[in-house]
């Protein structure tokens, strides 16, 4: 029987236009206060579109915004927010030189005779942080704090502004499984204070946790609503419009090629020590480990980006020298970092300026840029790869996170990368951009390429890996054959505590625990 209550929230037959580009059709999405609904959706379906109707960034074009079931108009955040509508960003919003509580209540701290009531100021801040169960130090800078108490605290700071809906955008694409128990406990705690909440994840096994019902759209469409318990495999067909039969598509080389990455006791400070491996032609080595094992160091380290004190990096049996990324690209040697916005990606420039990035040096003449060939060489490379945009000359800010993603890759593809280094290539992607993505992965092995791969995810690591490397405080732990390896060896190794190194230059069942 259909729910009778008046949604805290209604967008009502929006929709949404930037130039010729229609990215909302006629959509209707209703939020009940009390209640999770979940936006799905593959990247550039519009679901952060309709976020940014709801708190107050974009208007629609058409349709109508109810509150309370009366139509209102939502100009600007402020807007919104006055009607306690409040958004959790992917990208935090806080101030990390203030303190818990100044940004807490920044924009609206307490004033008397003309000063910063700071009784006044912490009492909020205190208020808000005991209604999410945060214990922390209010003078603290929030900059010194975890992604996860940091996403706490913006939560206490909508929550002071008495928000009655929390929009959350990928509130736990950086946290580890133990801050996503922490905040779905949270999570619990406001539903059953009446708090109405929009929650956006690409992983599917979160949502029938912390779900109510689900949107689905599709290039900008309403497809259905559902409950939150439907099956992942009927969730996809939804946002994709077609069955996936295999969500992790790797075709494993029949014979082992020649090493194109020699790693050898490579070592720094405390991030990672005596760091053994080498990577073969049509291979890909899936490295995991638990957060601040090393894994980001080591692949940085690798690139060139930071400095390390011992050992020796070789590429198709050139030494590389260390921190010098100049070199590790002219090389073959390329890296899809795993903070694309800040690390990646230059969010004010074009598509094409992206996506040439790493070959800005060697395709220039006479010290002038080749900007016509670069920009046939990037529109060849981006309609390969399916980049959904209006062009090369879109800001890449514009576009999808899966398709920023893409614009990444494509760069080493123009660069002939001969070995890819991935830290947490798919975060932030819906599940058929991953696929694409595994795709690539395949094509660049395929022709004789490699791939080191950093994940998070375990389901990935052991789907796309040809062999994995476990990495336990700073050090090798062992490495598993492909049919070997299995969530629970995996995990075994990652926590386990490292006596001796392991070299993983061959294929190797042995872990550090059972040397040879």
């Amino acid at each position: 029987m259909p729910d009778q209550r008046t949604p805290l929230l209604t967008l009502k037959s929006v929709s949404k236009s930037f130039g010729p580009v229609k990215v909302i059709d006629d959509v209707t999405v209703d939020v009940r206060a009390g209640e999770v609904e979940v936006l799905l959706g593959e990247n550039g379906a519009g679901k952060s579109t309709l976020i940014k109707m709801m708190s107050g960034i974009y208007q629609p074009d058409t349709g109508r915004i109810l509150v309370d079931g009366q139509p209102v108009h939502l100009p600007d955040v402020k807007a919104a927010e006055a009607h306690g509508i409040a958004t959790i960003h992917q990208e935090l919003n806080l101030v990390p030189q203030l303190s818990v509580a100044e940004n807490i209540t920044l924009g609206r701290t307490p004033q008397r005779f003309g000063v910063v009531d700071k009784p006044r100021m912490n009492a909020v801040a205190r208020e808000a942080l005991e209604r999410i169960g945060l214990d922390v130090p209010l003078a603290k800078p929030v900059g010194e704090l975890g992604v996860a108490r940091q996403q706490l605290v913006e939560i206490a700071k909508a929550l002071s502004q008495d928000a009655r809906l929390l929009i959350l955008d990928e509130p736990t694409a950086a946290l580890t499984g133990r801050e996503i128990d922490a905040l779905f406990e949270v999570v619990d705690d406001l539903k059953r204070r009446g708090v109405g909440m929009v929650f956006i994840s690409h992983h599917l096994d979160e949502i029938p946790r912390i779900g109510d019902s689900i949107s689905v759209l599709r290039d900008g469409q309403f497809v259905a609503q559902v409950p939150a318990n439907t099956s992942q495999d009927n969730l996809i067909a939804l946002m994709v419009g077609r069955d996936i039969d295999d969500q992790f598509p790797r075709k494993r080389p029949e014979e082992q090629g020649e090493p194109l990455l020699e790693v050898q006791g490579l070592s720094s400070g405390e991030a990672f020590e005596d760091v053994n491996f080498s990577v073969h032609a049509g291979e890909v080595l899936g490295i995991a480990g638990l957060v601040g094992a090393g894994r980001t160091e080591v692949l940085r380290a690798i690139f060139g980006v930071d400095p390390y004190d011992s050992g020796s990096v070789t590429l198709q049996g050139k030494a590389l020298p260390p921190h010098d990324v100049g070199r590790s690209i002219a090389e073959g040697l390329g890296l899809v970092p795993e903070d694309r916005k800040s690390q990646g990606l230059v969010l004010d420039a074009s598509v094409g300026d992206n996506a040439g990035l790493a070959t800005l040096r060697s395709t220039s003449k006479f010290g002038l840029v080749d900007r016509s060939g670069q920009r046939s060489r990037a529109q060849v490379v981006t309609d390969q790869l399916a980049v959904r945009m209006a062009g090369l000359d879109q800001p890449i800010r514009d576009l999808s996170g899966g398709n920023q993603q893409k614009v990444v890759f494509a760069r080493w593809v123009m660069a002939d990368a001969k070995v890819l280094l991935l830290d947490e290539p798919t975060r932030g992607v819906d599940v058929g951009a991953k696929v694409e993505i595994y795709e690539l992965i395949n094509e660049i092995t395929s022709l004789g390429g490699a791939v080191v791969m950093v994940s998070s995810e375990l389901p990935e690591v052991l789907g796309m890996s040809d062999r994995v490397l476990v990495m336990s405080n700073g050090r090798v732990a062992g490495v598993l054959d492909a049919d070997d390896a299995t969530e629970d060896s995996v995990m075994a190794l990652a926590v386990s505590e490292v006596t001796s190194a392991v070299t993983a230059s061959e294929p190797s069942t042995k872990s550090a625990g059972t040397p040879s």
